[in-house]
């Protein structure tokens, strides 16, 4: 099966983690007889830099012919002073537009090994498997705005549509899981999230009446989140909550290094990235963790392509490597023995090439 996966590194550490990512997907291709095409493409501050465009338009040419693409980062204080519509993550926001996808996955599935890489006590860790399901395209981020030279606005606006399609993921995931929703909301403040209540209790009963529905204030999924992370099974809230809570999701887990995301249409095509940023601080170093790169190909295999045995291999060999002991800085215990990047990635692209 020959298949294009668009592959844009981005910037800071995105060129390095997703170098690694297309060193697994070639051993996936090696391995169960695939024909993956690859080609590279722009974006961000290296779209900006070589092109003046945040996303080239040889960047969306590829992407727009693409099957899925995989992203690795944007952005960094490089281009901090940028005028604002020229800015990295604008070429972030473009993409999203032009693939059309509003629903983004982001699993939080603590590796048993890793738990002390976590800040949260190990007895908490038992059990926890979160999809969280964030709208991606609507609400403040991309809502109307206003600068003056004393006063800001962002308006932050959802329509019935955007919040019932991004429902539906939410829906269809819970089913295939442990059967519960909870809906992140601030409807005691937010008239946007008073409709996003009134729409999800009118819709979840009517649709997916076999779920358990839960409703949650942001700040108390924020408490709970790191309080009883067990109980959660598939949340689906609003852009802004959504960002903020898997960052806070993530250290369950232990390192942002370690969860993958997909961003999702109604169709088969996404777009597959780490969610941790370019952290320029380490890029060029050969020290990031290229895991949630990794397993973000293993979903674009499994969402996109429909390759279930090859995106359970990919997943399979990160655990191995795991325990077989192999650690990056970001999950390493004091004094415990750090591989690279690279070396990293070979090991996670050797253990399926070993397997069975």
């Amino acid at each position: 099966m020959q298949t294009t996966i668009a592959i844009l590194p981005g910037d800071g550490i995105g060129t390095e983690v997703t170098r690694e990512a297309v060193k697994v997907l070639r051993a996936v291709e090696q391995k169960f007889g695939h024909q993956f095409e690859l080609p590279e493409a722009l974006i961000g501050g290296a779209g900006l830099d070589a092109e003046d465009d945040p996303f080239p338009q040889q960047t969306a040419d590829i992407c727009a012919d693409a099957t899925a693409v995989l992203l690795g980062a944007v952005g960094g204080p490089k281009w901090d002073s940028v005028a604002t519509e020229k800015r990295p993550e604008k070429g972030l926001l473009r993409l999203r537009a032009a693939l059309d996808v509003f629903a983004n996955l982001r699993p939080v599935a603590p590796h048993p090994i890793l738990a002390d890489a976590s800040p949260l006590r190990a007895d908490l860790l038992q059990g926890v498997d979160i999809m969280v399901v964030r709208e991606l395209t609507g609400g403040i981020y991309f809502g109307e705005k206003e600068r003056t030279a004393d006063s800001a606005t962002d308006v932050c606006t959802y329509t019935r549509s955007e919040i019932e399609r991004v429902l539906r993921i939410a829906g269809k995931l819970a089913q295939g899981r442990r059967q519960k929703v909870t809906s992140v909301d601030k409807s005691n403040v937010l008239e946007t999230s008073r409709l996003w209540r009134e729409v999800t209790n009118e819709l979840m009963p009517r649709e997916f009446g076999d779920l358990e529905l839960e409703h949650l204030l942001v700040d108390a999924a924020a408490m709970h989140l790191l309080s009883r992370p067990a109980d959660f099974d598939v949340i689906v809230t609003e852009n802004m909550f959504g960002d903020i809570l898997t960052d806070e999701a993530s250290m369950l887990a232990g390192s942002m290094g370690m969860l993958p995301s997909a961003s999702l249409n109604d169709g088969a095509r996404g777009l597959y990235e780490p969610i941790h940023g370019s952290a320029p601080d380490i890029a060029g170093q050969n020290k990031a963790n290229p895991c949630g790169t990794i397993l973000s190909a293993a979903m674009l295999l499994r969402l996109s392509l429909g390759l279930e045995e090859e995106a359970a291999s990919v997943e399979n060999a990160v655990n191995q490597v795991l325990s077989d002991g192999l650690r990056t800085g970001d999950i390493a215990k004091p004094g415990e023995a750090v591989v690279n990047t690279a070396d990293m990635g070979s090991a996670i692209a050797a253990a399926i090439d070993a397997a069975n």
